[in-house]
């Protein structure tokens, strides 16, 4: 079984994800908005299914699939300290920014 992010490293998993965060759709809408062969969709989503990243259900003829929230909530969670990295980089590169700008400014005073 592959790891969620071996999952979600393929972009039109992340397109059937993004597509099924507005609402849950059937396997057909997800055909047209992809513009792919249903039984490509169909593989997409079961690989999506077996990750627990989606679930289906049954109405009438048709399958329906919504997101599963667990793994992804797991995920968020485990990227939670790396994040504190991120912003720390993006404070510093905030304040260069604003050193820059002051530099600049004195520039154009002379």
């Amino acid at each position: 079984m592959q790891s969620t992010f071996e999952v979600i490293a393929e972009p039109t998993r992340r397109r059937i994800l993004d597509l099924l965060l507005e609402a849950e759709r059937p396997v057909g809408d997800l055909v047209c908005e992809l513009a792919m062969s249903q039984p490509a969709v169909s593989r997409h989503l079961r690989v999506l299914r077996d990750a627990g990243l989606v679930r289906t259900r049954t109405d009438a003829q048709r399958r329906v699939y919504r997101i599963e929230p667990a793994p992804l909530a797991a995920m968020d969670e485990w990227l939670q300290p790396y994040r504190r990295l991120w912003a720390a980089s993006l404070d510093r590169l905030s304040r260069h920014l604003d050193e820059m700008d002051d530099t600049d400014g004195k520039d154009r005073d002379d």
